[in-house]
């Protein structure tokens, strides 16, 4: 074990790599998992994506309040903040595969620039909402073993790229909402 690895960070790193890796790999299986499609007698949740974008929105202003509070040293606030937008990606998460399970995907109709634009912020959103998991995880691991300065470090990646996702799962809904049936 390397000296800059706590024993707190050492024992959670497995569930990081874990989580890092099974969480989009779910996900991806279960967005092509359709039960009304397989015969299960399900409603379509049609409801959940004006809720879902609402989360991302909600949790974009959670980070920011949480950046403006540790930058003025209310570390209990910040702490509970960054706890609150943890469960808020979870939720999304839960909610967007559920709708997508039961649900047809929809097609984005735009023409011409704005499709190109669309596409742009669908894929970055994508890709980066895969990639910020392992920051997340990190990022919250280092807090929780008290090593502030790397938490810090890796922190200032973190928090812009999460802030990207959750603001960009709000306008891709809000780019697509036109087009739900």
């Amino acid at each position: 074990m390397s000296s800059n690895i706590s024993d707190v960070e050492s024992k959670y790193n497995k569930w990081i790599v874990i989580l890092s890796i099974a969480i989009p790999l779910v996900v991806a299986i279960l967005f092509g998992v359709n039960l009304r499609k397989l015969g299960f007698d399900v409603k379509p949740l049609t409801f959940l994506p004006p809720i879902y974008a609402s989360i991302n929105g909600l949790t974009a202003v959670i980070l920011i309040i949480a950046f403006w509070a540790i930058k003025n040293k209310k570390v209990a606030l910040h702490e509970k903040l960054m706890k609150t937008a943890i469960v808020c990606s979870v939720l999304f998460l839960a909610m967007y595969v559920a709708y997508h399970m039961t649900s047809d995907s929809t097609k984005f109709g735009g023409e011409g620039v704005i499709r190109y634009i669309y596409y742009f912020i669908l894929i970055t959103h994508i890709v980066l909402s895969i990639v910020v998991i392992p920051f997340v995880l990190v990022t919250y691991v280092k807090a929780l073993a008290k090593n502030f300065d790397r938490h810090r470090k890796i922190a200032r990646i973190t928090f812009p790229l999460w802030l990207y996702v959750a603001i960009t799962g709000v306008v891709v809904y809000v780019m697509i909402a036109p087009y739900y049936t």
